[in-house]
């Protein structure tokens, strides 16, 4: 059986790769134990796109099921308008665009092209204070989209076992370090 990856899985691997096994563990339970306001409020800003309920235009995908067999990704879209060939990622608060938005949204771009939509345009969307931020396209930033395809191998033979966290401050930010055994925030 492949694995295929979840395109959400891309920014918590350069986080902190075992933020990935934290999240399936304590998945079930309720968020309130473990997030914090920031993922709580990012949640709720995304709540119209999950539920379908951001626009009744017949031309906008919203929150829609996408793969890519080539890449092995899997996952959902925020907004593509298959008219202007846009894809959107909506944040609600962006300070700093980090390579792992980026990733997710080159991993978005792959799961429609494969899937037969034209995406022609990729941005980022702070709800906050309304400002739009473009990105280029995985074929126009190679030394980004080789990062893009070098983390997804990475992904694909991590070893939980021997990993050892070096970084004290991600530790520190983590919503999971009161449960890691590894965390270096003591």
């Amino acid at each position: 059986m492949e694995l295929y990856l979840k395109i959400t899985y891309l920014n918590d691997f350069i986080f902190c790769p075992l933020s990935i096994y934290y999240h399936q563990l304590y998945g079930g339970l309720s968020e309130r134990l473990y997030y914090d306001n920031c993922q709580l409020n990012g949640k709720a800003a995304h709540a119209a796109i999950d539920e379908h309920r951001y626009s009744t235009h017949k031309n906008i995908l919203q929150g829609t099921d996408v793969f890519c067999n080539e890449y092995k990704l899997c996952g959902k879209i925020d907004i593509f308008d298959i008219e202007n060939g846009i894809l959107t990622e909506r944040k609600k608060h962006i300070v700093r665009i980090y390579d792992g938005y980026i990733f997710q949204l080159y991993a978005q771009c792959l799961c429609l092209r494969e899937m037969g939509y034209a995406v022609r345009t990729i941005r980022f969307y702070s709800s906050d204070d309304n400002k739009v931020y473009p990105v280029l396209l995985p074929e126009d930033d190679n030394v980004m989209f080789e990062k893009f395809k070098l983390t997804l191998r990475k992904m694909q033979t991590f070893d939980v076992g021997n990993f050892q966290p070096e970084n004290k401050l991600k530790c520190k930010n983590c919503i999971y370090s009161d449960f890691c055994d590894r965390t270096l925030a003591v």
